[in-house]
């Protein structure tokens, strides 16, 4: 790891500490597993107020592995793309009933071979279920890491393996919600705010005044 990565780290965990927890409500790790899936260009907040009340109406994957598609489409409606959503959930449901005994596996080979569940999806699972370390690309995640010049890859899966080579492992699960909250919050993609950001000194991509 290089001193200007170091120098990263060590900012971004005084800055936000080693916090895991995602911002996506659930209780049961299938509930997780939708609500990443219901994520896909759409809010956190709003997936959680759509969740609020589907995980009410289907308790179980069993529940969601029953459902009708056209009545699930109108529950997610407000999240978009509900038509592939709806059936990406309703499949993957049928997967892990008729596989995994309801059971969401733990590997990133079972998981991607669920309908709807690429690597992103997986490592968020993986995460935040199973407590396996894990980088999860998401456009926050990929942007930042690009204008810190800790990646110079395009594609999501190499920027994930990438950062693996050079983030230590206690710092995978740490690095996803850090930078999806400094995205969020200073280094927005219309308008970075880079004469507030702790990192400025040390970002290539900043905006220079």
């Amino acid at each position: 790891m290089t001193k200007k990565t170091a120098a990263i780290i060590e900012r971004l965990n005084k800055e936000y500490g080693l916090f895991t927890e995602p911002t996506l409500d659930y209780e049961k790790p299938h509930e997780l597993l939708i609500a990443t899936i219901l994520s896909a260009q759409c809010t956190d907040e709003r997936v959680n107020l759509v969740t609020k009340d589907l995980f009410k109406k289907y308790p179980t994957v069993e529940a969601f592995a029953e459902a009708d598609l056209k009545e699930l489409e109108k529950d997610i409606h407000s999240t978009g793309f509900y038509h592939a959503k709806a059936m990406h959930i309703i499949e993957a449901c049928q997967k892990l009933h008729n596989e995994y005994a309801d059971e969401v596996p733990s590997d990133i080979g079972s998981l991607t071979a669920l309908p709807g569940v690429g690597r992103k999806t997986a490592n968020v699972v993986r995460t935040h279920i199973f407590h396996i370390p894990s980088i999860v690309v998401d456009t926050h995640v990929k942007r930042i890491s690009k204008k810190l010049g800790l990646t110079k890859e395009q594609d999501p899966v190499k920027i994930e393996f990438d950062l693996m080579k050079k983030l230590p492992e206690s710092q995978w699960s740490a690095i996803n919600l850090q930078l999806i909250t400094l995205g969020r919050s200073i280094c927005t993609a219309r308008s970075p705010k880079c004469s507030e950001c702790f990192l400025s000194d040390l970002c290539p991509g900043r905006i220079r005044t």
